[in-house]
């Protein structure tokens, strides 16, 4: 029997432990062995990280997926797992160290490294936990982990992260460089894009005068944000179309505080444009000049040191010297010898680093290297020949771009944590690349003939996103030859966001298609960010961060999935408001109390019930609303357009069975046709089971308790409803039964419309007259006479061949109707107010085409301002048509 109260906390963690016993979400279930597979790799979490709102709703569009293919009969692998993450997880030990007076540096590697496995034992599932009680219904059996277990080099997925970089090394595909790279001094380490932060810093622009050698006394003009990296330039670019400075190029100037002798060139790089149209040209610390350096055959010199402290390469007095201290001096210099033109006040973005913060410094070093243009030649031609397909399609256009313009992917991290690169280095710097050291023993007694070389391993470890762009076969079991590698690769639908779809998305599919000779998936979904409910993104700084786990407590977890799925339209932002959750849990709780009034009316479930045989026009209305409802449902999720899905679901439970359904079921409840009531009664129960699975996916909780309470009567349930037939409902319509009950619903509908456009105090009774009806709706009438008095408020119902003076007249399927008002409402005032709301909607729409006609708006603003002024057009625009239709009724009584 069911609680009167419907709670989420009482429900969750029991219906959680049920999935488990009944091994719910176990791939390879027996039950399923030649079933076709379904299979979506998680994208992994860092072990480091707890449940935000971005994996709330990542993980919520995958359990919808992996949830509706399971019920329908497929073998389901959700494969979890989570990321090493090297220097957020880095990051954390050593500060927890250094929070007890301990330096991981004091420690020494290995140590250090058993402290991190020690932290991850402790603290490593805490996102895993999060994760179950947000309902995901992963093969918690299978966890994965991409450095695999505890420290064992024999670990299938160390052993797949090794065979990757010593054959892609042997295929010439892995190499050794001298490039430049996003440099994070605190760490001392390369860092890859995606961790660096572009923040807005207020500072300035510094222009420099350097002299030409022809002459001293003339100058040419440079502007930089970084004074002390002109320590290091080699050159100066001017425009070559620029006739300020076309006689300039090729004579050279002396750079000051060096001496050092340095061209001018033409480079396209030059902006005529911009400052003095002249720029300082720093190929070893700006990626920018690194390739206008190429382009002319330019020196790489290279003034800093790991800790971006001034090196031997720069003139004496600036050695040692930390970056910022030797911008002040060189500025100071500078000055000293009138060599500063001007400075001004200028902000503008400064690469920091998103683990620690420090500013980012491009900065030349030897790194291991993918030739990524390679790998990405298969990558782009099975997007483009529809192998692998990106929803929505625009996105597809951002993969193309990246990968047609890719770099070489340095791969190597000057880290602790992570996978230690496999190369060993003689003493004369020979590199041997092996799977173990023995192996590259042996190839280094090979070549220098002899045996016992001394070899010393490369301390880098890999890029995360190296053994992260492995995951959809090495969680399979790669390299070994495994059942679920045969089974389950390739995958059938990756779902992430856009962000990534060039750190990962483009990895895997390049190693996937390397490795295994396939694409890793057929579909890639893309799903936007959850920003607050003005669009922003959520920030610690602005202070709009919601804690999904603080929602669940509140609300519970299928209230705050639903929320996000309703709004989850194709690649788009969801705006997220607190609000949201509150008003899906309060569906849940009227699906709660619907289940309650279907038990006190005793709907029990019948065995062999045949929704094809019901005879009762309301049953047959009902059977065939629900097919209709499970085939809009089945169309969306299969197209993942999950917010139509959920749509679908919802107006279904709400407003056709418990609005609708379930009032006009009461009169034949409380009546005297017992083969009515008893089917009825069936057919309720029935809906109620169908509505159960169609909402599963969604909000599994409360339909799995449900699900439980209301088997404990009828025929006997066959286990758990995560592993329930999804509905097929084929041919199930009765389009004769639609036409009956759907014209008492529009009719019903459509005099509440009116009652509210009037302005009708709701508890006054409002005649209704019918205009020359059919005979058809002259029956329909007289049998739903009493359902249209009391549930549209009427105090009658006539028939006449004219409208009384004073009457508001509505056309419902075709017939005429006309509700009297004379008496009822005060005609002036409601004139009045009408009025004054279309003068209210109209200005509203003025304003919103001021800014959306306004170039300048259009330019400056963001795309979520942009979509929230279009948004308050729509809903002012739809409230004037609302507020016109009703003083066009009210025209009418004069």
């Amino acid at each position: 029997m069911l609680e009167k109260t419907y709670s989420p906390k009482d429900i969750e963690a029991r219906i959680a432990a049920a999935w488990d016993k009944a091994e719910a979400f176990r791939a390879g279930r027996p039950d399923r062995a030649g079933a076709e597979t379904y299979a979506i790799m998680i994208p992994p979490p860092n072990v480091t990280g707890s449940l935000h709102m971005g994996h709330a709703l990542n993980n919520t569009l995958q359990d919808v997926l992996c949830r509706y293919e399971r019920m329908r009969g497929k073998d389901v692998l959700w494969q979890p797992g989570t990321d090493h993450a090297g220097i957020a997880t880095q990051l954390v030990v050593s500060r927890q160290l250094a929070d007890k007076q301990i330096q991981m540096r004091d420690l020494g590697r290995e140590v250090f490294i058993e402290k991190v496995w020690e932290w991850k034992a402790e603290s490593g599932g805490t996102i895993f936990n999060q994760l179950k009680r947000l309902g995901a219904s992963c093969d918690w059996s299978r966890e994965r982990f991409t450095m695999g277990a505890h420290g064992e080099a024999s670990d299938q997925m160390v052993r797949a992260v090794t065979k990757v970089f010593v054959d892609l090394h042997k295929a010439g595909l892995i190499y050794r460089d001298n490039r430049l790279v996003n440099w994070d001094p605190e760490f001392r380490s390369a860092i890859s894009d995606l961790e660096v932060d572009s923040l807005e810093v207020k500072g300035h622009l510094w222009h420099f005068n350097y002299p030409l050698k022809d002459d001293p006394t003339q100058f040419i003009t440079v502007a930089t944000t970084r004074p002390e990296t002109m320590l290091g330039d080699t050159a100066v670019a001017v425009h070559p179309e620029d006739e300020r400075y076309r006689h300039l190029i090729g004579k050279t100037v002396v750079l000051p505080l060096v001496g050092r002798e340095i061209p001018i060139v033409g480079d396209t790089y030059s902006d005529p444009e911009k400052g003095s149209g002249a720029v300082k040209i720093t190929p070893a610390h700006d990626f920018n000049d690194f390739e206008v350096g190429k382009r002319h055959d330019l020196p790489l010199i290279n003034i800093f040191d790991a800790a971006a402290v001034i090196n031997e390469n720069a003139p004496e007095a600036y050695r040692g010297l930390p970056r910022f201290e030797a911008r002040k001096k060189v500025v100071a210099d500078l000055e000293a010898l009138g060599l500063v033109e001007k400075i001004e006040p200028h902000t503008h973005m400064v690469p920091h680093a998103q683990r620690g913060g420090a500013v980012v410094e491009p900065w030349l070093t030897e790194q291991w290297y993918v030739d990524a243009a390679t790998l990405a030649k298969p990558a782009l031609a099975a997007v483009r020949s529809g192998e692998t397909r990106f929803v929505p399609e625009r996105f597809a256009g951002d993969y193309f771009r990246w990968l047609e313009n890719i770099q070489p992917w340095c791969i190597s991290r000057q880290l602790w944590w992570g996978h230690q690169i496999p190369a060993w280095y003689a003493e004369d710097g020979a590199v041997f690349v092996a799977a173990t050291e023995a192996e590259a023993q042996a190839q280094a007694d090979a070549h220098f003939c002899r045996a016992g070389v001394p070899l010393t391993r490369d301390p880098d470890v890999l890029d995360t996103w190296f053994s992260s762009g492995l995951w959809p076969f090495s969680t399979l079991g790669w390299p070994d030859d495994t059942q679920e590698l045969k089974r389950f690769y390739p995958t059938a639908t990756l779902v992430t966001g856009f962000d990534i779809i060039f750190f990962w998305v483009a990895r895997m599919m390049m190693l996937g298609l390397h490795f295994m000779g396939d694409k890793p998936f057929s579909d890639v979904v893309i799903h936007g960010l959850v920003r607050d409910d003005k669009g922003r993104k959520m920030s610690k700084t602005l202070g709009n961060v919601v804690d999904p786990l603080g929602l669940i407590d509140e609300f519970g977890a299928d209230a705050l999935r639903f929320a996000l799925v309703a709004q989850a339209s194709q690649g788009s932002d969801v705006k997220f408001a607190r609000s949201r959750v509150e008003g899906y849990r309060n569906f849940a709780t009227k699906l709660w109390n619907a289940a309650r009034f279907a038990e006190m009316n005793e709907c029990q479930r019948v065995s062999g019930f045949d929704p094809a045989a019901v005879k009762t026009t309301l049953a047959r209305w009902i059977v065939g609303e629900t097919a209709k409802a499970v085939a809009e449902t089945e169309a969306a999720i299969q197209a993942y357009r999950y917010n139509e899905a959920a749509g679908a679901t919802y107006r279904f439970v709400w407003n056709i069975f418990c609005d609708w359904f379930l009032e006009f079921a009461k009169p034949i409840f409380t009546g005297t046709d017992e083969a009515a009531k008893a089917e009825v009664r069936a057919a309720t129960a029935w809906t109620l089971d169908q509505i159960l699975k169609l909402l599963h996916p969604f909000m599994p909780f409360i339909t799995e308790e449900l699900w439980a309470v209301t088997g404990e009567t009828g025929p006997a349930r066959e286990g758990v409803l995560a592993l329930s037939p999804w509905p097929v409902l084929d041919g199930l319509v009765d389009e004769a039964a639609e036409a009956e009950i759907g014209w008492l619903v529009d009719a019903i509908t459509a005099i509440r419309s009116v009652r509210a456009e009037m302005n009708v105090a709701p508890g006054t009774q409002v005649p209704l007259v019918l205009l020359s009806p059919s005979e058809r709706t002259r029956s329909l009438s007289e049998r739903y006479g009493d359902l249209l008095n009391r549930l549209a408020r009427l105090s009658g119902l006539t028939l006449s061949s004219e409208a009384p003076a004073g009457s508001v007249q509505i056309v419902v399927r075709g017939e005429t109707l006309a509700l009297p008002m004379a008496g009822l409402i005060d005609v002036s005032a409601e004139r009045s107010r009408l009025t004054k709301a279309l003068k209210e909607a109209e200005s509203d729409i003025a304003r919103c085409d001021a800014k959306l006609n306004n170039a300048n708006f259009m330019t400056r603003a963001g795309e979520d301002v942009v979509a929230e002024q279009h948004e308050k057009r729509a809903e002012a625009a739809e409230r004037r048509k609302s507020v016109e239709a009703a003083l066009q009724r009210l025209a009418a009584l004069g």
